[in-house]
């Protein structure tokens, strides 16, 4: 077996329509067709996508909720952390500091699912 890339991650939501709001809008990222029949969204984020899977039953709980990074996280990079940070906190989203002290922070979408931003 030869691993070639990697292509996808897929993320349980609850409300579908909440959470393309929030990976749409508020994240900005690239919503793809898709041709699957259940309900869900998928979304370009540079060479791979991110799956938003419906599940209404789906509830998340963090197994760490003292720091967000230590938890299962999708991570992503940003330009600009402390305009990401704003950006975030003007749609109301809560934000934790990375603990490392590098220049990266974690908000979770409206399921609770973590994810980080990091500086690049």
């Amino acid at each position: 077996m030869q691993i070639t890339h990697y292509l996808h991650t897929a993320i349980l939501v609850s409300d579908l329509a909440r959470s393309e709001q929030f990976y749409g809008t508020v994240l900005g990222l690239a919503k793809v067709d898709r041709s699957l029949k259940y309900p869900g969204a998928w979304y370009q984020l540079g060479d791979v996508q991110v799956h938003l899977i419906a599940d209404e039953t789906f509830s998340s709980s963090l197994p760490n909720p003292q720091k967000w990074g230590r938890n299962p996280h999708l991570a992503i990079a940003v330009n600009h952390l402390e305009a990401a940070k704003a950006h975030l906190q003007a749609h109301g989203c809560e934000i934790q500091l990375s603990a490392s002290g590098r220049a990266a922070l974690f908000t979770q979408d409206p399921d609770g699912n973590v994810i980080e931003l990091t500086e690049v």
